[in-house]
């Protein structure tokens, strides 16, 4: 048994505000997709507030900016979710809500089991990655590393 899980964090730009009709489509498929991951395999947590997303917090200065975050026991558990239920729906309309981003918009990263990962935290991984390339600190399902203690920690 692994002592160690897998962290993700996704942003993505939005084309409107979340009340806004262009984003109607995205919106109204939170809770299913939500109450997907919630119960699949694996699953440990998501980030979410009061109303059981994260759509209303903006951690960057971009108000437009939406982030996710997760943790599962496995990448094989995390990429099952992504890709191979209704989640990967969204992925193949997500040019309808979202803009096309330039920069890192995913990371994944080992941490010990139990800990929950930050908000910030997973900005600096997105950060490492587009800085650095995919790294035992901050990678992609494309380009993936083993858990390894000495990248567990903070750089």
């Amino acid at each position: 048994m692994s002592k160690f899980h897998i962290a993700q964090v996704n942003i993505g730009r939005s084309k409107a505000a979340p009340q806004d009709p262009i984003m109607a489509g995205f919106m109204s498929r939170l809770d299913e997709i939500n109450a997907i991951a919630d119960t699949s395999p694996g699953f440990v947590w998501r980030l979410q507030t009061a109303e059981g997303n994260a759509t209303d917090l903006r951690p960057y200065e971009d108000e437009r900016i939406l982030v996710n975050m997760s943790v599962w026991e496995s990448i094989e558990q995390l990429k099952q979710y992504v890709y191979k239920t209704t989640h990967a729906d969204l992925l193949r309309q997500r040019q309808a809500w979202f803009e096309k981003f330039s920069g890192s918009y995913t990371a994944l990263w080992w941490i010990p089991k139990g800990h929950v990962p930050t908000v910030d935290e997973a900005k600096k991984r997105l950060a490492h990655l587009e800085s650095h390339g995919p790294t035992p600190f901050a990678f992609t399902f494309k380009e993936s590393f083993p858990a390894d203690e000495q990248f567990i920690k903070e750089e």
